[in-house]
């Protein structure tokens, strides 16, 4: 095959591309012309290796004996894109391109522990695509929220296959010029109320102590969009597969969504983070690996938090009552899963066809010593078990601080947590950061939002619905848009510090960890509005702030907006980028905004 052939990045749906010799050279003039890929050679002799990706930092895994290829040269320099007046355009099969979730490359990866399917970057060193993302031919403005939830039109995900193939479990239906989406999943083929309400009749889900979840193997994220009638929020993830559009539907829904699995690097997320994790038939070996998986699960749920199981081996004796091979190979993975829960001291405490509910316990207290009996698994050593960033699982437990239950902290119930000072700041775990700081950078968001309200008129209509913070902090900027149909997806650089995504997870709101340098684990045109809070002052050094403008493009609808608060002198580097990327933007002043905002560069490309 052309080594061009292989790095093109594949359209949903899929389509067949004949190359003749003169299209091969056009196609190659062009790809080099717009700096899209550099394609290094590789040995077809060599079997695929385990890499990781190829930043020194990043080597939580051992390298295999075999070397790497050399990597391409550095791409040109940022004052080389001023020679022509505008980015061109990405070809045509750039529409739906993943960079870190390439199916084209991830071949090259080990299929032990699903690593093909986790994040493989391209070299910080390779040259990257420097072309402008095109949305699909017949693009339509979305539906607002919350119709949103129930439709989407076909030209803006082009994709029949899930509906196809998940046809009989209602997942989504194709309808003439749009989806319906009718609230079916796999576990719930006739509807998810039915279902929730079994998980209603056990858990307190309207009492606002249950607000983050995160929901493994999502689908289309059917049971996260039922959730949201409880003002509980959803961290729905799955990875690209087969049902390779499931995400970007979810997303396209209005829903909190990105590209994740279990398989070798820890969850991109703080530990005690989510109030529920829930798997329906998600397709994890749960008790694979010693039970790694679920000490995964452990690590990212609160202490009092639940695990919420469905589907095989839960629901064996009522599924394989009548196949008696398979009823005992099921009775023997419950058996093992049981097993798992004992040593991680989860307590069960429901089970109703078709969900078994566990609870993780407030502390180690009452069953450290029989931990220490079992001698496996350990308590994890790490002095940091918020750092997830690249960071390999280990067969360990994440200690809970031995605080008694009638010592330990409580949060409070949803809404009120939202502003009452976490206990990470309390405790002084979050350096440099006090309570009296925490309420003044509250104080701070409140402000700014009111005055990003009065340059975006839209912010109370359902127009902007996924927003993502690139640099969140301590959540500020979210927890002033509580007021407003929509969510934030908060992301907090990885090395930052003080590491401030806990804070965020406390608060009640979600989040990730994210390296800017490399592109975000979702699908192009998946966010109405994107606020950046000097995150190019934070990368001017790393790497060329090109490539994060030219993902942001990527990333943001054909009519969102963006908003980037950061120096004079660098928002001056950053206008230049953008008016090249056709966007419309205005700077604005401490002169002209009338509040403590700084310089401020606002981009409405709804407005043409």
């Amino acid at each position: 095959m052309n080594p061009l052939q292989q790095h093109l990045p594949k359209l949903c749906p899929k389509r067949i591309f004949f190359f003749t010799p003169i299209l091969v050279f056009s196609l190659y003039y062009t790809v080099t012309t717009i700096r899209t890929i550099t394609i290094s050679s590789q040995d077809p002799h060599y079997p695929p290796q385990l890499q990781v990706p190829s930043i020194s930092h990043y080597s939580s895994l051992p390298k295999t004996s075999e070397d790497r290829s050399p990597s391409p040269p550095p791409p040109p320099s940022s004052s080389s894109s001023s020679s022509s007046s505008y980015f061109p355009a990405c070809p045509k099969n750039f529409t739906n391109y993943l960079p870190c979730h390439d199916p084209s490359t991830a071949r090259q990866y080990s299929i032990e522990r699903h690593y093909r399917r986790e994040r493989h970057c391209p070299d910080l060193a390779q040259e990257k695509s420097r072309c402008l993302v095109q949305k699909p031919s017949g693009y339509k403005t979305p539906f607002p929220w919350p119709e949103t939830r129930s439709y989407a039109w076909f030209k803006n995900v082009p994709c029949k296959k899930l509906a196809e193939f998940k046809k009989s479990q209602n997942w989504v239906r194709l309808e003439r010029d749009r989806f319906i989406f009718p609230g079916g999943g796999t576990s719930f083929p006739g509807g998810v109320k039915d279902y929730v309400d079994v998980i209603l009749s056990v858990l307190p889900l309207a009492s606002g102590s249950i607000r983050t979840v995160q929901d493994i193997g999502c689908g289309v994220a059917s049971f996260g969009a039922f959730l949201l009638n409880y003002n509980i929020l959803t961290m729905s993830i799955a990875p690209r597969d087969i049902h390779e559009a499931q995400v970007q539907f979810a997303l396209e829904r209005g829903l909190p969504a990105m590209l994740g699995v279990l398989s070798t690097y820890k969850l991109p997320y703080p530990s005690s983070s989510f109030d529920m994790v829930h798997c329906s038939r998600c397709l994890v070996n749960w008790t694979a690996y010693d039970g790694l998986y679920l000490m995964e699960v452990d690590r990212v749920l609160r202490p009092d938090g639940y695990w919420v199981l469905s589907g095989p081996p839960v629901t064996s004796k009522v599924k394989s009552k009548n196949q008696k091979r398979d009823s005992k190979e099921l009775q023997n993975q419950m058996e093992q899963l049981n097993d798992v829960f004992r040593r991680l001291c989860w307590v069960k405490i429901a089970e109703s066809y078709p969900v078994v509910i566990w609870r993780k316990p407030s502390n180690h207290l009452q069953c450290r010593q029989r931990l220490h009996a079992l001698k496996f698994p350990g308590f994890c050593s790490s002095n940091d078990h918020d750092a997830a960033w690249y960071k390999e699982m280990k067969p360990c437990i994440t200690p809970i601080p031995d605080v008694n239950d009638t010592h330990k902290t409580v949060l409070r119930n949803w809404p009120a947590r939202l502003n009452q000072v976490p206990q990470r700041i309390k405790t002084g775990s979050i350096q440099g950061t006090t309570m009296a700081s925490f309420k003044v950078d509250t104080n701070l968001w409140q402000r700014r939002v009111l005055y990003y309200d009065t340059k975006l008129k839209f912010l109370s209509n359902g127009k902007y619905r996924n927003v993502m913070d690139m640099n969140a902090g301590l959540g500020g900027f979210a927890a002033a848009l509580n007021k407003y149909p929509m969510w934030v997806m908060n992301v907090v650089p990885f090395d930052l510090k003080p590491n401030t995504l806990g804070v965020v997870y406390d608060r009640g709101l979600i989040g990730t960890y994210m390296n800017w340098c490399e592109a975000f684990s979702t699908y192009p045109r998946t966010y109405d509005l994107i606020h950046a809070n000097g995150v190019f002052s934070l990368y001017v050094d790393k790497c060329d702030i090109i490539d994060i403008l030219l993902e942001m493009q990527k990333i943001l609808k054909p009519e969102g907006a963006v908003i980037i608060h950061d120096r004079f002198d660098v928002l001056i580097k950053v206008k230049a980028i953008t008016d090249q990327m056709r966007w419309n933007g205005t700077i604005y002043t401490d002169q002209n905004s009338g509040f403590d905002h700084g310089t401020i560069l606002i981009v409405d490309n709804s407005v043409k």
